[in-house]
């Protein structure tokens, strides 16, 4: 069974175009067919880093949208991972309803996953809460990321009521390791791939290359319990 995957978080600044290029990487690195949309129209991080896999889509725009949808009939075997802009949350629900998208893609015999990127701060959290609201009863699996590069602490997350509400919804929630920082800029400077970032000795020096390497088996290692689904994430909402 094909899935689509939406990339959100709502939230700016919170990673969500990292997420969705280590998820494109390891698609990549598993031999793994995948069709890529990028919806952040004011930076294109996703297509800008993996143009031969993603193409822009303009959120608002019903017209492009659709072809979100094109794709899935012109190549249902195939995932979808679609990289979706800050505060577009009002334009893409209206088309999201106006459509029925998730009972299409169901019907389809699609399974959707929405992955909310999160940074450790309290507005994470409430757009957390704004998001089970919305997907509760679609067709619809969640996976929480917490991005260790966009926050050292998640305990209070951890120990929320929205915590123990994503997990009693069926949420999965996994950590992104954070980047060495230097490595981080020098990667956007250089519009590279982790592939390239990992392997190319024009681009990296040895550590940084190593550095680059263990990131990938660690987010790696994440992402298999989600993509593949046979494991269990690594982190859990803490009890009273």
């Amino acid at each position: 069974m094909a899935c689509v995957h939406f990339i959100g978080g709502e939230k700016g600044g919170v990673g969500k175009s990292m997420t969705a290029r280590v998820l494109a990487q390891y698609y990549i690195d598993h031999d793994r067919t995948f069709i890529g949309f990028d919806g952040d129209a004011s930076h294109g991080t996703f297509s800008r880093f993996y143009a031969d896999y993603a193409s822009p889509v303009v959120i608002g725009d019903d017209e492009s949208l659709d072809g979100v949808l094109m794709a899935v009939e012109a190549h249902p075997e195939r995932d979808l991972i679609i990289d979706l802009a800050a505060q577009s949350s009002q334009a893409l629900n209206r088309w999201l309803d106006d459509t029925d998208v998730f009972a299409l893609l169901d019907e389809l015999g699609l399974s959707v996953q929405w992955w909310h990127v999160m940074d450790d701060g309290a507005d994470s959290v409430t757009l957390l809460q704004t998001l089970l609201k919305r997907l509760r009863g679609e067709p619809v699996s969640i996976v929480v990321v917490q991005n260790l590069g966009r926050g050292e602490s998640f305990e209070r997350f951890r120990q929320s009521d929205t915590c123990r509400e994503a997990k009693a919804a069926g949420a999965r929630l996994i950590e992104l390791p954070k980047l060495h920082a230097k490595l981080t800029q020098k990667i956007d400077f250089n519009d590279s791939s982790f592939w390239a970032v990992a392997n190319d000795r024009r681009l990296m020096n040895i550590a940084e290359r190593q550095r680059m390497k263990v990131w990938l088996r660690q987010a790696y290692r994440e992402l298999e319990g989600v993509v593949a689904m046979d494991a269990e994430p690594a982190a859990h909402c803490e009890e009273d």
